[in-house]
């Protein structure tokens, strides 16, 4: 059951200079995420949806309007308060998986958990059940190019767990996956919402936004429909 407000827009623009061109990439966006339910938002290419998730994911400041993430005003906070914000609250799962080649899978999960200061071995015993959910308790020592690309994303989801955030941000997360490892990573999505995370999927596909809860479609930088996914 959808409880409390975890993203608030209201309003919210975003444009780049183009030389003397000032390009409108968000107009007007409204848009609201309660904690627990799973959203996707589908746009094609140049649709925005990129800039969407940037600004989503405090990666990205926005021009005019408010964002509030569980209650925090994003639209105010500086860069400083943005990077405590992104590794407290924030759990990113990109398509590209974004993992240090040369560190082994325990490595890469635990490390956001380093940055916060938190001691190996307690950020070990804090990972190692959502290892074992994952299936990855007998890949802590191998490095990623010896995984295939489901279990480097679910790998990528680890990390993502273990900070315990308020948000699971994930970008296209089975684009460069087939279509079995896809499916897979869908469905541990779909798990992981059952047991009460909050999840944001950026995709370009229909069939992948399908699996969520809650469509919302963004085209020329509006959101202009949402629907259930069917």
């Amino acid at each position: 059951m959808a409880g409390e407000q975890i993203i608030s827009m209201k309003n919210v623009c975003k444009g780049y200079k183009m030389g003397t061109e000032k390009l409108n990439v968000l107009k007007d966006i409204n848009f609201e995420v309660r904690k627990g339910e799973f959203t996707a938002i589908l746009g094609p290419s140049g649709s925005g949806k990129s800039t969407l998730m940037n600004i989503i994911g405090c990666m990205d400041t926005l021009d005019s309007g408010s964002y509030d993430l569980s209650g925090i005003p994003i639209h105010d906070a500086k860069e400083k308060e943005l990077v405590k914000i992104r590794n407290h609250k924030i759990g990113f799962i990109f398509q590209n998986y974004h993992l240090i080649p040369t560190y082994t899978v325990m490595q890469n999960i635990i490390m956001p958990l380093l940055m916060r200061g938190m001691d190996r071995k307690s950020a070990e015993r804090e990972c190692e059940e959502v290892m074992d959910m994952l299936g990855l308790s007998q890949r802590v020592s191998h490095k990623p190019s010896e995984l295939s690309g489901g279990q480097r994303q679910r790998v990528a989801i680890a990390r993502a767990l273990c900070s315990k955030p308020s948000l699971l941000l994930a970008d296209e997360p089975t684009g460069a996956l087939d279509q079995s490892s896809g499916t897979e990573v869908l469905k541990l999505f779909t798990k992981l919402h059952d047991m009460g995370n909050t999840i944001v999927m950026i995709t370009h596909d229909l069939n992948v936004a399908k699996w969520a809860e809650r469509t919302v479609r963004i085209v020329d930088g509006e959101i202009f429909e949402e629907e259930k996914a069917v």
